[in-house]
């Protein structure tokens, strides 16, 4: 008889978004004329880049012919990506980071939820509050988590992220080896400083501890201070692993492709202590569990860093950061609390009349035909809070905020 990996029972039945998800498609059956207009999930509206889209064209056109046709792609990445890569993200920022440190993928999604693959099941895993969810449930999958108490888990360490710490999260109290890091934040919209960064790449020199830093949102970046990579740090590429995504960045969500950079200076220990460097290891889980990223898309994702490219992309950046101002300026004119939303697509947003985080999601669904993602599905501390995003279609987060500025809360 076959045996089921039994940490997988211990998560909650639903993934936050399927549930939101199956409201959503519940409210809009027994309401067919609802005009629902959502904030919620944070998928994308706007069409790919018209560079991205010929350079799609093209690569696909190669695949029809026999000599230019492509079949696996390299572990890391076709060269062309990686040298795009390096010049564009970071030597442009001054940051020393090799091809052979950069591997290409479906995005930051996974990434981040299978390296766990290659940390022992026996580390110390320490996560903001509110948090990304997969982070998590990544880490009960993989045995890390011990059992759920209440709303957390017994062997992870909550570092809460609230309004009352400007949402900047303290120095862990207890040991922990593995630290996740997303910034600018998913879900709260808020950023580190260089300074308040170097606190951590500090803290995991100090004590050798791991740091996942999840770079995704880093293209929203308006203000100087917020580094766009832990690798502005100095000593991060010691102990810190980075992700980032194409998906919010150029909307490829449908399209697929992130990369992540393990740095060759970064080792671990084996519980005998002997130091292993952690690209070998990744690099090995890569070669055994993924057959690459579709030359197609790394030929879309070379396009991203083309001047028209940039400059496309850049006009959707700039769509997306003014529904978040329209956003925030509405919700804050009418007496609300807003948070993030600067240099970042997501607002969170403080319920108000005390309502719970799901009370103020039904109400919204309810009454307004909002959708929104409840704060509480991210942690604890994200309980109060709704989060909004701004990815949606400029006239439709208008007629959100009207609806909502019109409102009786």
């Amino acid at each position: 008889m076959a045996f089921v990996n039994e940490n997988f029972l211990k998560l909650a039945g639903n993934y936050l978004f399927a549930e939101i998800a199956a409201k959503v498609a519940a409210y809009k059956a027994n309401h067919p004329t609802a005009n629902v207009i959502s904030l919620g999930i944070g998928d994308v509206t706007r069409p790919l880049a018209p560079a991205v889209v010929e350079a799609m064209k093209k690569a696909t056109a190669e695949m029809a012919v026999e000599e230019t046709m492509r079949g696996y792609a390299p572990d890391r990445g076709y060269p062309f990506l990686l040298e795009a890569i390096v010049k564009n993200d970071f030597e442009a920022r001054g940051i020393d980071v090799t091809q052979d440190e950069i591997f290409v993928s479906d995005g930051a999604k996974s990434d981040t939820g299978n390296f766990g693959d290659i940390l022992s099941a026996d580390n110390l895993v320490a996560v903001t509050d509110p948090v990304y969810p997969v982070y998590v449930d990544t880490n009960v999958m993989g045995g890390r988590a011990g059992d759920l108490k209440g709303d957390t888990w017994s062997n992870i360490q909550y570092l809460p992220c609230t309004a009352q710490n400007g949402f900047t999260p303290a120095l862990p109290a207890k040991q922990v080896d593995v630290v996740y890091l997303c910034y600018p934040n998913n879900p709260t919209g808020t950023t580190l400083s260089k300074a308040e960064l170097k606190k951590w790449v500090d803290y995991a020199l100090q004590n050798n501890v791991l740091i996942l830093f999840d770079a995704a949102y880093e293209a929203f970046i308006h203000e100087s201070d917020v580094p766009h990579s832990i690798y502005e740090i100095e000593g991060a590429k010691q102990v810190a692993v980075e992700f980032r995504s194409f998906s919010k960045t150029a909307g490829f969500t449908g399209v697929r492709c992130g990369y992540n950079v393990v740095p060759k200076a970064l080792k671990v220990k084996t519980k005998l202590g002997q130091q292993v460097a952690l690209n070998d290891v990744w690099k090995r889980r890569q070669a055994t569990k993924f057959n690459g990223t579709a030359y197609v898309v790394q030929r879309a994702a070379e396009a991203v860093y083309s001047p028209e490219g940039k400059r496309q992309i850049q006009e959707t950046i700039a769509y997306y950061m003014e529904n978040a101002r329209v956003i925030k300026s509405g919700l804050e004119a009418i007496g609300m609390t807003t948070y993030g939303g600067v240099n970042a697509p997501y607002i969170w947003v403080q319920t108000p009349n005390r309502h719970t985080s799901w009370e103020f999601f039904d109400r919204l669904l309810n009454e307004l035909q909002i959708v929104t993602t409840p704060g509480a599905g991210f942690g604890a501390s994200g309980e109060g809070f709704v989060r909004l995003t701004a990815f949606g279609k400029k006239s439709a987060t208008v007629e959100a905020v009207e609806r909502i500025k019109s409102w009786k809360l």
